[in-house]
């Protein structure tokens, strides 16, 4: 399935060129926080031991803020001409990771595991955000405010996982 750009325009003062760029990179992003909103609700529903009810309660406000992140992204494809495809077989056929492997399990593992998930999200983040720098100043600016979110949502992860001398359990 194509996602390049579909209609005759873009966001005035844009060119077709930067536009496609742009909603290539945007698209990616958001495949990654798709993915992700699913597997923190995934989480949230899996997660057992002595520390199960912090963890169930602090996933919800993630999915939440994630799903947001996902809409806005959307809706900025669409602003630049392209367009913005969530469906299931769409989103697993253009991610480039594997799928999540742990079902129901203990707080550590999922942790541990969810710290790795935020590593490749945060990361690509990061990535785009040296792209859109040089194509679209809007969205190089709708990334930046979704990885300071993201990157504190990790911090949360983390500070389950480390020790206190500042490791992190793998």
């Amino acid at each position: 399935m194509s996602n390049s750009k579909v209609a005759e325009f873009t966001a005035p003062g844009m060119n077709s060129e930067s536009a496609e760029q742009t909603i290539a990179q945007l698209d990616n992003r958001m495949v990654a926080l798709i993915d992700l909103q699913l597997t923190l609700k995934h989480i949230h529903w899996n997660v057992v031991g002595p520390s199960f009810i912090g963890v169930h309660e602090m996933l919800d406000p993630q999915v939440a803020a994630v799903q947001e992140m996902t809409d806005t992204i959307a809706e900025r494809i669409a602003t630049l001409g392209g367009v913005p495809v969530g469906t299931p077989k769409s989103i697993v056929d253009r991610r480039s990771w594997e799928d999540y492997s742990i079902g129901k399990g203990l707080v550590k593992d999922h942790l541990v595991a969810l710290d790795k998930v935020y590593n490749g999200v945060n990361g690509d983040h990061r990535k785009a955000l040296e792209k859109l720098s040089e194509l679209d100043p809007v969205s190089e600016d709708m990334i930046i405010a979704q990885l300071a979110d993201l990157e504190q949502f990790q911090w949360f992860v983390r500070a389950h996982i480390e020790s206190s001398t500042g490791e992190l359990q793998s």
